[in-house]
């Protein structure tokens, strides 16, 4: 298609005996050759994705139809691009429903798109996982190919190519390709290599630090106590309190889960040390829980829920247990996620992250290539002033 182009490829002899392949199927890969790309990423590892795949969670049924592109040379696999055939918007975290509104009313079809994206999770993280740049352009070259409009023999037509959550390198490489830039944000927590919980507080400002320790405070006298549980030592009637939890959640705020049990016993069987379970308990009785997701240098802040509302109790489970244990494990990085700038009182700081979009239609292209360039920078400007009310003393 004319508006895109292929990326530079470094070494254009590196890549003849590559091949582009559509239909081989995750679960038919060695769970050794995928993490070996992935570089260890356990949300964008074989057992995380397979165990969506195969619960149902992420699969046609559901709007999810995985349609990966592998690269191979030989039988040795060599690259990858996690890619679904949508038919809506849910679970990606990077909003285009106005987009999909904008093509309705004009008569044209938004649905089915491409999604290079991990479902329902809005981590950033490498997509185009290769062992070489030539393989990531090919990769991307193939994706941007399927939407072309005048080649309907092999691939139907798609409105649109979305890699959601790419690494800052992977977005310049998108854009190089010409597609659109979207920046977002997100927050995420630093340790530097702070002691203990104290230590850490101590870089606060004094107001900050006072109202930390006053909900910490109050959270004590009021009885509730915390566990946190990684591993096998979490038990099945901890995933049944945690998933009652995450359920109720979605329900208080009128809507569905994407997960379920069953996914979540998958995981807890297939990659269980990657997993802190944070219980917090009143007079014995469990009451509020939240899944972290780990290795060694990152915990992903995921999913909680609770049976009661309690003043303080979501601050404590969600970011003051996982920073805890962060500093015990020394893992340098915390990421909260997005939304919810009661983060920034909490330490966890702003963040920009980034997708690229490709949209075959050239007229709507040109309407979104101006709507992220003016998002792009309300997004600089939110985060100079989120940066600006840091609760640390040198800001």
């Amino acid at each position: 298609m004319s508006q895109y182009r292929s990326p530079e490829l470094p070494s254009p002899a590196a890549s003849p005996a590559t091949v582009i392949r559509n239909d081989v199927d995750l679960a038919g890969i060695p769970a050794g050759a995928w993490d070996a790309l992935a570089q260890g990423h356990p949300l964008q590892s074989h057992a995380f994705l397979c165990a969506l795949h195969a619960t149902g969670c992420a699969a046609p049924a559901t709007g999810w139809r995985p349609c990966y592109l592998t690269a191979w040379r030989g039988d040795t696999l060599t690259g990858a691009l996690p890619l679904y055939a949508k038919t809506h918007s849910y679970g990606e975290y990077v909003f285009d429903w106005a987009w999909a509104d904008a093509f309705r009313r004009h008569g044209r079809r938004y649905y089915p798109k491409l999604v290079a994206a991990i479902p329902f999770t809005p981590a950033p993280g490498p997509r185009l996982v290769a062992r070489d740049d030539a393989t990531r352009g090919a990769l991307l070259e193939r994706a941007l190919d399927m939407l072309n409009p005048h080649d309907r023999s092999a691939d139907p037509r798609y409105s649109s190519l979305h890699v959601l959550f790419s690494t800052p390198e992977e977005a310049a490489v998108c854009a190089h390709a010409g597609m659109i830039v979207r920046h977002g944000v997100q927050f995420e927590w630093r340790n530097p290599g702070h002691r203990d919980f104290d230590d850490y507080l101590a870089a606060f400002n004094h107001d900050k630090r006072k109202k930390v320790k006053q909900e910490r405070r109050r959270l004590a006298e009021a009885g509730v106590v915390f566990r946190r549980l990684t591993g096998s030592d979490i038990a099945a009637a901890d995933w049944a309190f945690f998933y009652n939890c995450y359920e109720s959640t979605y329900t208080a705020h009128h809507s569905t889960p994407y997960l379920s049990l069953a996914f979540f016993t998958r995981i807890a069987a297939s990659m269980p040390d990657n997993l802190l379970l944070v219980i917090g308990e009143h007079g014995g009785q469990p009451l509020c829980a939240a899944l972290d997701i780990f290795d060694g240098a990152t915990l992903w802040g995921r999913y909680w829920g609770t049976t009661a509302y309690v003043p303080g109790l979501h601050f404590e489970a969600c970011y003051y247990q996982a920073i805890e244990f962060c500093i015990e494990r020394r893992i340098a990085r915390f990421a909260g996620g997005a939304q919810g700038v009661h983060k920034l009182a909490r330490g966890l700081m702003p963040v920009t992250t980034c997708s690229a979009h490709a949209i075959a239609d050239p007229d709507f292209a040109a309407a979104i290539a101006d709507f992220c360039a003016r998002e792009r920078a309300d997004v600089a400007h939110a985060v100079d002033e989120l940066e600006a009310a840091s609760p640390f003393k040198e800001a």
